[in-house]
């Protein structure tokens, strides 16, 4: 197995950056053990844009014009900015939606759940060997020949700047329009930590994800694909890292019961993170990751970007998101729609298949 890589050292400041900043976001105010969470986000920016009447879930989340911003300028920086798209953008906005519809059964992102391990919670586990089994999934289908298409430069050039553009227009929209955007004064929207710092923490992580290439299900698919080691320290290193801080700050809570942000049933945990980790693997990375690449001019990015944000008003507006008793039938409904979803994709666009384009 290869363990160093050219990178390593961006790789491992990636998973310190997301390990401590994670933990020391909730200790600054985000909610617990969810100090970041892609799809916590997009359910918070959903209910801002009035995309869902959840109102204890709306808030315009600085961390993600962060993690796009950085992202843009250190590709920028190292020109690597390329608006490029491929062409099954309806089939990447779809499974946007299937991936926030996993999370929020979970509830929480693939880094929430390794921040929520790092805060001792084990209802986590189940949803880190589910993340692990769909990223297999995955690796076998594209083994087997699964091909969804390359990018290829775009021929509207500008597209790549738009999504970086709206987030940015969507973070200044409150102060030249005040309450125009729904805001929480309870529950997890209402709980954030001071602009500033969420904006600067999410620039920074950014700034080094787009470097290191750091994606979560990433790190499971190149080991599994090429014993590749590389992503996985930075894995580590997050895990490690949100241990310690969370025993220095007194947010280390060992055990199954009362975790915040969590729900007791493992067989949908397993599941719902499966789905996930399967259709990370079918989009070339975990929502995060699409932040990432949506910085860096991928119009596909974006596409899953928007239909991440489309799935964050869903998984509220019909009941699909997790409580702490538990899944909610239409969120295992919608888990068994979205793995249905997933295989058929691998069916149609497989080896030997007629590769039916969206």
């Amino acid at each position: 197995m290869r363990w160093f890589k050219v990178d390593s050292l961006t790789i491992i400041l990636s998973g310190l950056a997301l390990g401590v900043l994670g933990a020391a976001l909730a200790f600054w105010g985000n909610p617990a053990n969810s100090g970041i969470c892609i799809s916590c986000f997009m359910e918070n920016l959903a209910g801002a844009l009035h995309l869902h009447d959840n109102a204890r879930m709306a808030y315009v989340r600085p961390e993600l014009v962060g993690f796009v911003g950085g992202s843009f300028m250190m590709a920028l920086a190292g020109r690597e900015f390329h608006s490029r798209s491929g062409n099954t953008p309806l089939l990447g906005f779809v499974m946007g939606i299937f991936l926030i519809v996993g999370s929020s059964v979970f509830m929480g992102c693939p880094i929430k759940m390794m921040l929520r391990l790092g805060a001792g919670d084990l209802t986590a586990v189940a949803g880190f060997a589910g993340l692990a089994a769909g990223v297999w999934a995955g690796v076998f289908f594209l083994r087997a020949g699964l091909d969804l298409g390359g990018a290829s430069p775009s021929r509207v050039p500008f597209q790549g700047l738009l999504l970086p553009g709206l987030f940015v227009i969507v973070l200044a929209v409150p102060f030249v329009f005040p309450g125009s955007l729904a805001s929480s004064v309870t529950g997890p929207g209402a709980q954030h930590a001071p602009l500033a710092v969420s904006l600067g923490a999410g620039a920074l992580i950014g700034v080094l994800a787009q470097r290191s290439r750091f994606c979560v299900t990433g790190s499971f698919s190149n080991l599994f694909l090429a014993r590749d080691l590389g992503l996985m320290r930075g894995l580590l290193v997050l895990l490690v890292s949100a241990v310690g801080l969370n025993l220095a700050l007194g947010m280390f809570h060992l055990g199954m019961l009362d975790q915040p942000g969590s729900n007791p049933d493992h067989l949908w945990n397993f599941l719902s993170m499966g789905m996930v980790g399967l259709g990370s693997v079918m989009v070339g990375g975990c929502p995060f990751r699409q932040l990432i690449l949506s910085g860096e001019g991928s119009v596909d990015a974006a596409v899953i970007t928007l239909g991440m944000l489309t799935g964050g008003g869903i998984v509220h507006q019909w009941g699909i998101a997790s409580t702490s008793a538990g899944p909610t039938p239409a969120g295992k409904t919608a888990v068994l729609l979205g793995l249905f979803f997933c295989l058929a994709i691998a069916r149609f666009y497989g080896s030997g298949s007629k590769g039916v384009r969206v």
